[in-house]
């Protein structure tokens, strides 16, 4: 079922694609990038945070070997919507969408019940000037509903020793990043900077963590988005499956 306010957009991967909401919060290329830089391994089960309209999950799905993909979502509109973009697929028997919160993870699931954890979490920590806290694009963008810190309790909660996080995220808070999650024990393992075009700062970084895991740290070499306006690096395209 699709309504009115909602569109289908091609993820041009495998033929799936995604009801989304043009008014609402619609996913961007840093989920792409995620799903890209995740790496999950024969019959691995794989969970989501804060999955949104579930792009993550069904593109793991499409380009990966792993057993089961749960996408949890606070937002009961969206999870609706990300499980009906599940059915869209036929990707029921692996694809499974959660309405829960994720500072509630422990009411959820077991522990040490997933060997991989993705996230795109809510960038932002400046509420000022926001009209309405918990419009659905305010929740997606800034920490109004949870923090960094819960999102990574919640992971670490979920893995076992050994078990992989993968996360996207600012780069202006990667002291933050890094200091939380040796706090709950998810080594940084990888982490690679994005940037617009080669001559730019970095946007976005990509990073992964290992439960338990040994100091030691491998800087991928940086992620170049666009080689010219509008027209995007090989590797991008390649990422996306053109």
């Amino acid at each position: 079922m699709i309504y009115d306010d909602e569109r289908i957009d091609d993820l041009q991967c495998k033929g799936y694609q995604l009801i989304q909401k043009p008014k609402g919060f619609c996913f961007g290329i840093d989920a792409v990038l995620l799903s890209g830089f995740a790496k999950v391994k024969r019959g691995q089960k794989v969970l989501d945070l804060c999955t949104g309209s579930g792009v993550i999950p069904i593109l793991l799905e499409a380009k990966t070997e792993g057993s089961t993909f749960t996408g949890l979502e606070l937002q009961e509109a969206y999870a609706d919507m990300a499980s009906r973009s599940v059915a869209l697929n036929h990707q029921e028997d692996k694809v499974n969408i959660v309405c829960g919160d994720v500072k509630e993870i422990k009411k959820l699931f077991e522990p040490a019940s997933f060997q991989v954890v993705t996230v795109n979490p809510p960038y932002m920590t400046d509420h000022h000037g926001l009209q309405n806290l918990y419009e659905p694009k305010t929740i997606a963008r800034h920490e109004v509903a949870l923090t960094l810190e819960d999102v990574i309790a919640a992971a670490s909660y979920v893995l076992p020793v050994h078990g992989s996080f993968y996360m996207v995220h600012k780069p202006f808070r990667l002291a933050e990043i890094f200091r939380v999650m040796k706090q709950y024990h998810l080594e940084p393992k990888r982490m690679r900077l994005v940037h617009p075009y080669a001559d730019k700062e970095p946007t976005m970084v990509l990073v992964e963590g290992m439960k338990g895991g040994k100091e030691r740290i491998t800087i991928e070499p940086p992620l170049v988005v666009y080689k010219e306006k509008n027209v995007y690096t090989d590797e991008i395209y390649e990422i996306y499956g053109r």
